[in-house]
């Protein structure tokens, strides 16, 4: 037990020293989240005044679509603030800065995704906690239905965690790749805001089986609200969140370890 919470232990150490840098200047702390808070706001402020001209989005309401913005919304904060910082993987390896992080007694993942944490992206945490807060406050909530959310956010957390790690690790073979992965994560998190019906078919068989991102919301959200799946997939998609969330930990672990292998230090 103690091996496998050393590495926990270790980013907390270093992310409390930059949480301790970060906070020395409050105002501007302070003002960086607050600011980061409203502007992350700006985007579900779209959603609800597009729901001034339309009834339904796709069929769900505009309780049901804050529901789904919040569901993501809080997976991929959790993730940008935790592993987020692994996406200057490029900046560290062309400064050289990996190089002397391998020489430190302390896991080179870890090292990577504490440096430099920023305690100010709690903002996106809290206003995503708004929105989904708001939104089930109008869920008819059961046991099964408080364990659905429970796996939902956590599970959520875990698939964008490992979609950070996994396309972060095209940087140790390209010159920089930072804004690919982007495409996948941020991107990813603009498309799993809104209901999956106001797309084409295809592009939901995309985010089920190619990169199944409509695990990370689309398909608990369904059960928790009540609504039947409208491509018609069987009901036990809605339970496998958790399942995807392990597969994908997995792959991204494995990515990480051939990236790191295959890393000649500064210029490879």
């Amino acid at each position: 037990m103690g091996e496998l919470l050393t590495p926990l232990v270790r980013y907390y150490e270093i992310s409390a020293l930059w949480v301790r840098a970060s906070t020395t200047y409050r105002a501007s702390f302070w003002m960086l989240t607050i600011g980061g808070f409203v502007l992350t706001g700006v985007d579900f402020v779209g959603i609800w005044i597009l729901f001034h001209t339309v009834v339904s989005l796709g069929g769900f309401s505009l309780r049901e679509v804050a529901f789904l913005y919040g569901g993501t919304g809080l997976a991929i904060a959790l993730a940008d603030m935790f592993v987020g910082r692994i996406e200057r993987l490029g900046s560290m390896i062309r400064l050289g800065k990996l190089d002397t992080m391998m020489v430190r007694p302390v896991p080179l993942l870890i090292q990577v995704c504490a440096d430099e944490f920023a305690l100010r992206r709690i903002a996106r945490v809290l206003q995503a906690l708004v929105v989904f807060g708001w939104a089930s406050a109008y869920v008819e909530w059961s046991p099964a239905k408080i364990a659905m959310a429970t796996s939902m956010v956590v599970s959520g957390s875990v698939i964008f965690f490992a979609l950070f790690i996994a396309f972060a690790c095209l940087q140790f073979w390209t010159a920089d790749s930072a804004e690919v992965a982007n495409a996948f994560t941020y991107g990813g998190n603009t498309l799993t805001s809104y209901p999956l019906t106001v797309f084409p078919g295809e592009v939901v068989k995309a985010l089920t089986f190619v990169l199944p991102l409509a695990f990370v919301n689309w398909y608990p959200s369904l059960y928790i609200l009540g609504r039947d799946d409208p491509f018609g997939f069987p009901a036990w998609t809605q339970v496998l969140s958790p399942v995807v969330a392990v597969l994908m930990a997995g792959v991204a672990a494995l990515v990480w370890r051939t990236g790191v292998r295959h890393y000649r230090s500064t210029g490879s």
